[in-house]
């Protein structure tokens, strides 16, 4: 059996890894000149700075499964959450999130009371939701018409909206809240109260001996360890050709795929690139799954990592960054502090700030240069935080379409296009395009290919 993978992110990595490792003949195709995606770590002198993402949620286990797997166990390491505090702006002051703060329910309602965040009429909309129950089930929703319903237009615009920015470069009120949080949906379903449901099960998993695990997991060494290392698997075992693929075609013996240069030919083919992607790919063997593939949007985002001297910087970075909700009308989404965050990133004398323009304000910028974009978000951090530095070094990335949005409905396209995807024997889609953009997700779901296809 040969099989095929498009793409050479870390879905297509990970689904050429497990199969090689079974023994099938695989083939990998990746248009660009290296493998790894989005997930790239570049060093600029001694400091180590993520081009795309930098970590993954450590509650999801898929990737550091493989990472251990991969030999790299000894390289992980957790964010540093006995300084993890997340600011957020409003009227140009930069507040705390209130302590016991579960994305947007609270489990504590002192420090929400006490927070300047958010104004009273939202404080108390948040401590009436205690009492809520449980209610007519509901079909999808968007995420702003659920968290208006919970806790009113407030939070929504700046809470949530300035949380999801960062994840998904999307606005509440075109995700889909099935899709997103679907936790959430799960604990309104069974108590009513988002607070109420989300205390209890901050109970339960108090009363464990386990001490909490590091909410953030990444690599000493940066995450491009994880895909170096895939890398290097792949190319030991696999035929891995750098031509990007233009079309797929289907025939009796299976699949035919044309690049710029050549024609390969497979019995499965594993399409693990971007949904729009993958459909301009799949035109010819499926019309109506291209179609419905086209229907995920996609949004753009921009990093901006800056880099500063002690003493002349002087705001204490005590916190992992700060949001910016759109209603503040700046140019940049967010903002990570990275020497907090991580160890093994910056040294204590060289503040590292890595900037985030996300949405339609990326979409805008894209095109702008290097030195326009350093001078956008130096003037913004230097302002929002209170410190006059000069620049000592940048790194500026641009992603194009990057980040699938999981628009209300997601989940019943996605149904229908795995339907469609079933019917065609030997037809498989990777990535983050379906049921979840993390690392871990993307990983879960070439795996389960892999298993799919050697089973």
């Amino acid at each position: 059996m040969k099989v095929a993978v498009i793409g050479g992110g870390v879905s297509g990595l990970t689904c050429a890894y497990q199969l090689a490792r079974r023994g099938v003949d695989c083939t990998l195709l990746e248009g660009q000149t290296r493998l790894g995606g989005v997930i790239r770590t570049d060093r600029v002198g001694d400091c180590l700075i993520e081009a795309g993402p930098d970590s993954f949620l450590t509650q999801k286990p898929w990737a550091t499964e493989l990472i251990r797997e991969l030999g790299l166990g000894d390289q992980l390491i957790g964010s540093n959450d006995e300084r993890r505090k997340t600011y957020i702006l409003r009227d140009g002051e930069l507040h705390p999130m209130p302590d016991g703060l579960q994305f947007m329910a609270p489990t504590k309602i002192l420090p929400v009371l006490k927070s300047g965040l958010l104004g009273t009429g939202a404080k108390l909309r948040m401590a009436m939701e205690w009492f809520r129950r449980p209610g007519i089930e509901s079909g999808d929703r968007s995420v702003a018409d659920f968290v208006i319903d919970h806790y009113g237009a407030e939070v929504n615009e700046y809470l949530v909206q300035p949380l999801l920015a960062g994840v998904y470069g999307g606005a509440p009120e075109d995700l889909s809240i099935n899709s997103v949080l679907p936790r959430f949906v799960q604990i309104e379903r069974e108590t009513g109260s988002l607070s109420r449901g989300l205390l209890q099960a901050r109970k339960r998993a108090s009363s464990s001996e386990a001490a909490p695990a590091p909410l953030f997991t990444t690599l000493k060494g940066g995450l491009q360890q994880l895909t170096d290392a895939l890398s290097d698997r792949v190319r030991a075992s696999c035929t891995v050709v750098h031509e990007e693929a233009v079309q797929v075609r289907r025939d009796d013996a299976g699949y035919e795929i044309q690049t710029a240069g050549e024609t390969l030919r497979a019995d499965r083919v594993v399409i693990a690139t971007p949904a729009y992607r993958a459909a301009s790919l799949l035109d010819a063997v499926e019309e109506k799954l291209a179609s419905l593939l086209r229907q995920i949007e996609y949004s753009s985002s921009i990093t901006a990592a800056l880099l500063y001297q002690r003493p002349a910087f002087g705001r204490p970075l005590n916190g992992f960054g700060f949001l910016v909700p759109r209603a503040e009308k700046r140019p940049i989404a967010a903002c990570t502090w990275v020497n907090t965050k991580f160890n093994h990133r910056a040294p204590e004398d060289r503040p590292l700030l890595r900037a985030f323009l996300a949405g339609e304000e990326a979409d805008r910028r894209l095109s702008d240069s290097d030195e326009a974009l350093e001078g956008v978000v130096h003037e913004q951090l230097s302002e929002l935080m209170g410190f006059d530095a000069p620049v000592l070094d940048r790194r500026i990335q641009r992603w194009p379409r990057a980040m699938a949005q999981y628009q209300v409905g997601h989940g019943e396209l996605v149904k229908e296009i795995e339907a469609l995807t079933a019917a065609s024997p030997g037809l498989h889609l990777a990535g983050g395009a379906y049921e979840g953009i993390g690392i871990p997700d993307c990983i879960r779901r070439s795996r389960r290919i892999a298993d799919e296809i050697t089973q």
